[in-house]
């Protein structure tokens, strides 16, 4: 601390009281992060609730060059943009190609006709993975994970699984 009359003592002080002001400040504080409360909603219940007061929800696809953004990919984020768990009188969905490809054209109407069939899936079975691409990437064959089985039936000890 600088002496009496010498250049930057006030500075000293103002800055010596700041320091304590801060110090205090951060004791205070800590009390509110010792009790950490985490919060999540029941979000099963919230749709029941406010389905009549959702809004209108309008979601753009957009892609340009059918070579960077292949039509797969982009067909896959339309899918599960389509398969939200949100009424579907207000979703609206569209796709902006600024490319103007016909691949991507006709994936989307291949993807409509196959929309029909896997969105009842994915909200028949709840399912979180709504992408096709990443749903279809994991092992058919894995007879550990029986949530998608109607009729599970042991037979000479083996698991038989029918769909």
């Amino acid at each position: 601390m600088p002496s009496r009359g010498e250049t930057g003592r006030l500075a000293w002080m103002l800055m010596f009281l700041a320091e304590l002001c801060f110090g205090l400040y951060w004791i205070i504080t800590q009390s509110a992060r010792w009790h950490v409360i985490y919060q999540c909603p029941f979000k099963d219940r919230l749709s029941l609730r406010y389905k009549e007061k959702l809004p209108g929800m309008d979601i753009f696809v957009c892609t340009a060059d059918p070579i960077m953004e292949t039509p797969t990919l982009v067909i896959n984020t339309v899918l599960s943009v389509m398969s939200y768990n949100y009424p579907p009188e207000n979703l609206s969905v569209y796709l902006s190609d600024d490319g103007a490809s016909e691949y991507t054209f006709y994936a989307l109407l291949e993807a409509s006709q196959f929309s029909r069939y896997w969105i009842p899936f994915c909200k028949r079975f709840s399912m979180e993975l709504r992408s096709p691409a990443a749903y279809f990437e994991h092992d058919a064959c894995n007879l550990n994970d029986l949530s998608f089985c109607s009729t599970v039936v042991q037979y000479h000890g083996e698991k038989v699984a029918f769909f």
